[in-house]
């Protein structure tokens, strides 16, 4: 099927969450959480990731992972991912228990597309240091798409659509034919990975592939007239004013550093999380603004302008 038209048909589909100048929402993608082994591209972040959520969790955020979260390409077992970072789900259980967590699948836990896995899988896990089952994500969903829906109130108040997506689906190779490139990463490009070599195939390694998934995301926002924030490329994105409205959340396993979007009470920013050094010499975890902050309605404001404008020019 033709990417564009998948998604569009995602954006129709997809739940419908409301927002508006009072929401929090944190988004992140492409964690990766492996089974800590040297392949385990997330584990060296982790500490960097577990700070960040924290932090939302204090501030009353909710988290929304837009793909990728799990590496279940190189992975077999979910399991082996939960014990090797079991802090890290106890962390997003309490989002989730709130009623605060939603996912996106991506390319590599696309298997999370099948409730039976979800079921066998995240809605509880076998805890081997308490020797017991515990429960996890109790009847989770997981979304090809979700949906928000920006209210903005005041002199001109409007509703805004915004898709979030991981953005696979323009990636024949990492769709299509994703059961292709899975066996391709599981058994030969994670033990090549052992040894320091890297997958030319992934978006994430290779420049050019990161360029044509963000020109593909970039075409459907035009064609389609709506905003969206996607993943899988790994490379942050935030426009300029009046330019395209595609937003990317970069990823968490950045040497050093993550990524993600903030959506924070009517304003958006593209934030990243690493480790600063005090005055005196100390370390410690601290968050950076890349872009923005912007309000959301500007955004929005200058999208309607530039496109009554061109209109006229069309007249």
């Amino acid at each position: 099927m033709n990417s564009m038209k998948r998604l569009s048909q995602i954006f129709e589909s997809s739940v419908k969450l409301p927002i508006d100048d009072s929401s929090k929402l944190i988004i992140m993608s492409d964690c990766h959480r492996g089974d800590g082994s040297q392949a385990d591209d997330f584990f060296k972040n982790e500490n960097l990731y577990i700070s960040a959520l924290n932090h939302y969790l204090e501030q009353d955020f909710t988290y929304i992972e837009i793909g990728d979260g799990d590496e279940l390409w190189e992975n077999k077992r979910m399991s082996d991912i939960i014990y090797a970072h079991q802090g890290v789900f106890e962390l997003l259980k309490k989002f989730y228990q709130k009623n605060q967590a939603y996912f996106v699948y991506g390319n590599h836990d696309m298997v999370k597309q099948s409730d039976k896995f979800l079921k066998a899988n995240l809605y509880e896990y076998y805890d081997k240091r308490e020797n017991k089952t515990v429960p996890l994500f109790e009847d989770m969903r997981a979304y090809e798409g979700l949906v928000l829906e920006y209210e903005s109130w005041g002199l001109n108040p409007f509703s805004k659509q915004i898709l979030l997506v991981h953005g696979h689906q323009v990636d024949d190779l990492n769709s299509s034919f994703w059961k292709v490139s899975r066996f391709l990463v599981r058994y030969l490009w994670r033990p090549l990975e052992l040894f320091g070599v890297t997958n030319p195939t992934s978006p994430a390694q290779n420049q050019e592939k990161k360029e044509i998934v963000g020109k593909r995301l970039t075409e459907w926002v035009i064609k389609e007239n709506h905003m969206l924030i996607g993943g899988h490329n790994h490379r942050p994105m935030f426009p300029e004013m009046g330019e395209p409205l595609y937003f990317n959340d970069g990823s968490c396993v950045h040497p050093q550093f993550i990524t993600g979007i903030e959506i924070d009470r009517g304003e958006i920013s593209l934030v990243k999380w690493g480790v600063k050094v005090r005055q005196e010499g100390s370390l410690y975890v601290g968050r950076d603004v890349i872009a923005g902050p912007r309000k959301l309605r500007d955004f929005f404001i200058t999208k309607r302008i530039f496109e009554t404008c061109s209109l006229k020019d069309l007249g």
